[in-house]
């Protein structure tokens, strides 16, 4: 017994212990709950930033890194007067009661009993500002939870700490966060100098900020400012003379632009780039590569172009400008309007990933030369192709157009944008290559297999950001120097090293800076075609959703997106009607009073006259001889092979052909191109006028028919056209042979200020 007494009593005390031992745990994992909350526990961090464009004009202020704008000051650097106005509309015994108002809770009962209803809340600031700090649900239980940390900020802060979290947490209307920013924002001055009317304005927001939006519910605003004044009667701080002057008192609000001079999709990204550090909360200024009238030019750009192209269902741009010789950002454009929230106008066109169309040709064929895959005089076949994917329907690759040219030499390819060569390059160079090299180029986001993307990776089947094309295009620009994209000032330079391997770069800025090359996919007098030296490359996603253009000189990069943040296909759009003419404006205007240099030519290479059809050596039948590069080592070839054959590949296209262009005389209209854009603009109508040109067939008479009706004129292959509002049907006839086109001229809203904002061409 006494043994089974002392187990008995050993039991007890290892149970006491074990409960004690719970119970401090528990206390443990509770005690932060009890805690009083100070000060330094909730103070604001990761504030303010204010930016600066490159020669230090402002580009915003009072931004954060969320997309809210937060600005904190000390007490006793906001007006009395809000401070005032503040306390009597949400808490007028504020330094008289506790966390909770029992009086307050005692005559909001009383009212909702006698009225059968909530007349009054009972909420004081301390229980506000618990609210803010913790969003919890308007419930009993949300309630509760309410109170409690009240209580504990109450434990823990002084009177002013509380009201000071409270003012610089106040919800200001749209994304707009305390008094400060609030007073910047709407009045472009310090809270520290708001006066009563101003003052007693903004304490009317909190109340229900969506409801009280100055910019869409004045009058519902100026009726709560009268309850803000009349409370402000009752607390004793103003007499009802001066809040009646008050009232009535006019009070002008600044555009909602939330405090952003420029750039806001930029600075916005910016601020997610940048590290945080305590450096934030002092409102240090970020001095930036921004040019800010660069940027104002580009901004009034998209918004005019995608206007002109609104009947074409298009609501949407971006655009990016980088200079070559830094790889500094000079603008950003993430859309037409970041604050248009029904637009979606905060999506960032800049950073946001689309199907780049025809944008990526230019690396595969580069890696292909690079690689001795390709020479630049071979020839390639633009010929119905087909094929077999495994798990897959059979992939026939073809131009919007829908029509094949046959042989084509390398120039042609790239600089018509055709998409079987293209494909026929990526299948020699290899997907997996391919894609490695994009990855070095700094498309990031090709994150799938090369088995995913197929080839139609040259085509565009992955997903890229318009940042990562205007970057890999300024790797053209150096002739393969990989440059960072730079955003802030001051940076150490970076290191200049000599490209690997600048001749294929410079042979690809030859091709896609040639005019003549690309005439017969654009036509010879384009957007594309600059009064100066300049490569560009355009591209048309899949259904016509993005359509893009990018391109640089010895100087500048600048690289556009035109098409639907929703995703809707645009109506009779492609990159040269699309995004090009934005280009266009941007590059016209940097190069306004100094034209950039010429670009070298490649090094190493020799130019030898070719025969445009064959890409051999001339003879004397040739009727059109050009000049192309050679390798060196590729001369003794050029001087032997005179004999051109087409390959059994070429069976199908030839058997379509009802005119082989080896055998019998084409006619062609070379301009305009069928679908071609034209804009009349006001003022100008005697003088702006259209070539009608054609290619091929010049010893036999032409006839020209416009809209069914023939023209009078004598002129037989080329004649100009005084512009007409229209659509039109140009036909041009020599005997059995003929060829039809089809544009359109439409009346411009803007009158041009400078060349080339007049012809889109798809």
């Amino acid at each position: 017994m006494q043994f089974i007494s002392l187990s008995l009593t050993r039991m007890r005390h290892t149970t006491k212990v074990i409960i004690a031992v719970l119970l401090i745990c528990l206390l443990i994992r509770l005690l932060p709950y009890f805690a009083p909350v100070r000060a330094v526990d909730i103070a604001q961090n990761q504030l303010a930033m204010q930016f600066s464009d490159r020669n230090g004009l402002p580009l915003g202020t009072i931004l954060t890194r969320d997309q809210e704008h937060t600005s904190v000051a000390p007490l006793n650097q906001i007006s009395p007067q809000f401070i005032q106005a503040i306390l009597a509309a949400e808490d007028g015994s504020f330094y008289h009661h506790g966390a909770l108002d029992l009086q307050a809770i005692v005559r909001a009962i009383k009212e909702a009993i006698h009225a059968k209803k909530i007349v009054s809340g009972a909420s004081t600031i301390t229980m506000q500002l618990a609210r803010m700090l913790e969003p919890v649900p308007r419930n009993l239980s949300g309630k509760m939870q309410e109170i409690w940390l009240a209580w504990r900020l109450a434990a823990g802060m002084s009177k002013d700490e509380i009201l000071s979290a409270y003012i610089n947490r106040l919800p200001m209307g749209g994304n707009i966060y305390g008094v400060e920013a609030a007073a910047r924002t709407y009045f472009s001055i310090p809270a520290s100098e708001l006066n009563l009317a101003q003052a007693s304005l903004l304490a009317a927001i909190p109340n229900n900020p969506t409801y009280f939006n100055p910019y869409e519910h004045w009058e519902r605003l100026k009726q709560r400012q009268k309850y803000v004044l009349n409370r402000m009667v009752q607390e004793g701080y103003v007499s009802k003379d001066i809040a009646y002057r008050t009232s009535s008192e006019k009070v002008v609000f600044q555009s909602n632009k939330r405090g952003i001079i420029a750039a806001p999709h930029f600075l916005f990204w910016l601020a997610n780039q940048i590290p945080p550090s305590p450096a934030d909360t002092n409102q240090s200024v970020i001095h930036t590569t921004i040019n800010r009238p660069l940027q104002q030019f580009v901004e009034a750009q998209v918004q005019q172009v995608i206007s002109t192209l609104a009947a074409n269902n298009v609501h949407d741009a971006a655009a990016l400008v980088i200079d070559n010789h830094t790889g500094e950002v000079l603008a950003y454009v993430g859309s037409p309007d970041y604050f248009n929230q029904a637009q979606l106008g905060r999506n960032d066109g800049v950073q946001s990933l689309r199907q780049p169309g025809s944008t990526l040709k230019p690396f595969v064929y580069e890696l292909a030369l690079e690689k001795r895959l390709i020479r630049p005089n071979t020839i390639l076949a633009d010929v119905p192709t087909h094929y077999a994917i495994p798990g897959a329907q059979l992939y026939s690759p073809t131009d919007y157009t829908e029509n094949f040219l046959g042989p084509v030499r390398v120039r042609i390819a790239l600089a018509n944008s055709l998409n079987v060569p293209a494909v026929r390059v990526l299948e020699k160079v290899g997907v997996s290559t391919f894609l490695e090299r994009l990855h070095q180029l700094g498309f990031v986001h090709l994150k799938q297999t090369p088995e995913y993307y197929g080839l139609g990776l040259t085509l565009g089947s992955g997903e890229v950001s318009l940042w990562e094309l205007a970057q890999a295009y300024l790797t053209i620009a150096r002739q393969g120097q990989p440059t960072p994209l730079i955003t802030t000032l001051p940076q150490n330079p970076t290191p200049q090293t000599q490209p690997p391997n600048p001749t294929i770069w410079q042979l690809i800025t030859n091709i896609l800076s040639d005019n003549h090359a690309r005439a017969t996919a654009f036509g010879v007098d384009s957007v594309l075609n600059l009064p100066f030296p300049v490569a560009v490359k355009t591209g048309t996603s899949s259904n016509f959703r993005d359509t893009w253009t990018v391109g640089f000189t010895t100087d500048y990069t600048v690289a556009t997106w035109v098409g639907n943040f929703n995703g809707e296909p645009m109506r009779q759009v492609s990159g040269v009607t699309g995004a090009a003419p934005l280009w266009n404006r941007i590059m016209l205007h940097l190069h306004e009073h100094q034209e950039p240099a010429s670009f070298p030519t490649p090094a190493g290479l020799l130019q030898l006259p070719i025969c445009a059809v064959s890409g051999l050596r001339p003879t004397a039948d040739c009727t059109s001889v050009v000049q192309e590069y050679f390798y060196p080592e590729d001369k003794i070839s050029y001087e032997r092979d005179t004999q051109f054959t087409l390959p059994p590949e070429y069976n199908e296209w030839l058997a379509k052909q009802q005119r082989s262009q080896f055998t019998t005389s084409s006619l062609r209209i070379l301009s305009p191109h069928d679908g071609d854009l034209f804009l009349l603009y006001p003022g100008e109508e005697a003088q702006q006028k259209l070539e009608f040109k054609l290619v091929g067939n010049k010893s036999t008479p032409i006839e020209w028919w416009l809209n069914g009706e023939k023209l009078n004129t004598q002129s037989a292959n080329s004649l100009f056209w005084s512009l007409r509002p229209g659509n039109w049907t140009l036909e041009a006839r020599s005997g059995e042979m003929s060829d039809k086109v089809k544009f359109q001229v439409k009346r411009a809203s803007i009158k041009p200020t400078r060349r080339g904002f007049s012809i889109g061409n798809s």
